[in-house]
């Protein structure tokens, strides 16, 4: 009898920003990486033979809770993927709401009539991560192994142990980041021992409890995921919305000199000024300046979100934009001027990743570092 522990990946990008990431390559947080401490932690005194995980980083890291505690190697199987989800990948799921909605209720309720360019169906998934399953577990006859995969994957590979009909996908429970479930294939069957188990998280690391999109109970408010108008075509409409945001930074500074700086940078690029909605109300702004273009780094000149929206954990959801956008033009760091006596908005980037690299002028030089080499 081989036991099975099949294990999500602790808090990404994709977790935190509230993008659509299925094979996009994303990073762990920093939450996420207290959720790997507690995961080993939890599987200390357990005896593991072999760790396996999909070839992406998110899976790869969380994977060191095991494999490096106990001197393992890592095996990597492409068939422990995410759902592929095609021409979504990297979108806001506000943006897909906004621009899709019919398919993106369809997606949130599994129903498999959902389907999306260049993704996989629900369909292909559950019959690609079952096979993947099957395969390493034939390899371990009699042996306790650690598979590392995805949410929706991990979903569907359960739903298909259990048997559960299509028409019932919907109500398959959602399982928290680094939550484990426990299996043993017999050589011809799986069966569940338990699912979805995140006993080892405190209430304050874990994901879900900070979310509310999972609930069916529908006691707590909705998540509220934004969309940025890329490229900008609401500018005229949203300027009011730019002027109050930055009169706040910029006391005393002429209305025409503040619409001057950001038109000019709009010129430069289309993409150096985004407007961010929650559903059809602006609420947020970045104005990028593309000062560091031979030094790999991309740079935030202005980052706000309206007074009344601050402390919702709303405004992660730009820095998240800037994030994807200087990474896909292969920029490996992010960084921003803090002004030095504005202690709640240096909390604020230094709880999501920005460290203090010195003082300048124009206020502290702040830095994120983005890429994949650490």
């Amino acid at each position: 009898m081989t036991t099975i522990y099949l294990i999500r990946h602790a808090e990404a990008e994709g977790n935190l920003y509230r993008r659509v990431h299925g094979w996009y390559n994303s990073l762990i947080t920093e939450n996420g990486y207290r959720q790997i401490a507690a995961l080993e932690e939890r599987f200390r005194d357990i005896h593991i033979d072999a760790v396996w995980s999909s070839d992406l980083f998110r899976t790869r890291t969380t994977a060191r809770a095991i494999y490096r505690a106990k001197n393992l190697p890592l095996n990597t199987c492409p068939g422990l993927r995410e759902l592929n989800l095609g021409d979504w990948e990297d979108r806001t799921f506000g943006a897909v709401r906004h621009t899709d909605p019919q398919r993106m209720d369809l997606f949130n309720r599994t129903d498999p009539k959902w389907e999306v360019e260049n993704a996989e169906s629900f369909f292909q998934l559950e019959e690609r991560i079952y096979g993947a399953v099957r395969r390493i577990a034939e390899r371990y006859p009699d042996q306790t192994i650690a598979l590392f995969s995805h949410g929706m994957a991990l979903r569907q590979f359960l739903g298909k142990v259990k048997n559960i009909p299509p028409e019932e996908w919907h109500a398959m429970p959602h399982g928290d980041n680094t939550a484990v479930s426990c299996l043993t294939w017999d050589g011809e069957k799986f069966e569940i021992q338990y699912e979805m188990d995140n006993s080892h998280l405190s209430e304050e690391i874990s994901t879900l409890a900070r979310q509310s999109w999972w609930r069916k109970d529908k006691k707590t408010s909705a998540d509220v995921n934004l969309w940025a108008d890329i490229p900008l075509k609401t500018w005229p409409r949203d300027q009011e919305l730019y002027l109050k945001l930055r009169r706040e930074v910029c006391p005393g500074v002429e209305d025409a000199v503040l619409l001057a700086e950001a038109e000019e940078l709009w010129r430069q690029s289309m993409w150096n000024l985004h407007i961010f909605h929650a559903g059809e109300r602006p609420m947020g702004v970045i104005l990028y300046d593309d000062r560091y273009t031979t030094k790999k780094t991309g740079y935030i000149k202005f980052l706000s979100i309206l007074p009344e929206d601050r402390g919702r954990g709303l405004g992660v959801q730009l820095i998240g934009q800037a994030v994807s956008m200087y990474r896909n033009i292969g920029r490996d760091r992010l960084r921003l001027h803090c002004p030095p006596d504005n202690e709640s908005t240096r909390r604020f980037f230094q709880k999501y990743g920005f460290v203090k690299l010195r003082e300048e002028p124009a206020g502290d030089l702040l830095e994120k570092y983005i890429g994949f080499d650490r």
